[in-house]
């Protein structure tokens, strides 16, 4: 689970690095808690420099530092059980950055996203990922 102003790190390619959630939407019965698959509001906490030459690239970095952005919860360090009976969590928490009509910002993942992400509706995000854990 991720509270406000829980750190994640941002695992697409869009540039940022760190994102801070500032609000989760549409849970009010978890009091601003957040897990694997639910949608955030994150400010952009540290992101890659931009250069002259990207800049006129069309591959450019599409986030700066501040910027105020959804993103989907992909991974938590804070354990969830499966309809199984198995527990799962991961060394860190990170998440993957949405643009308005809540698509993918970046066109690749790195790293290993949750399952659970394909029964909550994020199906384009566990095809993206290099390993769904």
């Amino acid at each position: 689970m991720i509270s406000l102003k829980g750190k994640l790190n941002i695992i697409d390619n869009t540039g940022a690095l760190l994102a801070e959630c500032v609000n989760v939407l549409k849970h009010k019965i978890n009091h601003g808690w957040g897990t694997v698959g639910d949608e955030i509001v994150v400010v952009v906490q540290q992101a890659r420099p931009i250069s002259a030459t990207a800049l006129a690239s069309s591959t450019a970095i599409k986030v700066r530092r501040g910027d105020v952005r959804r993103a989907v919860i992909v991974r938590t360090r804070k354990p969830v059980r499966r309809p199984d009976g198995r527990w799962v969590r991961f060394d860190d928490n990170a998440a993957v950055l949405l643009n308005n009509k809540h698509e993918m910002l970046g066109t690749r993942i790195s790293g290993v996203v949750s399952a659970d992400l394909r029964l909550k509706g994020w199906g384009k995000i566990v095809s993206l990922a290099p390993k769904v854990i």
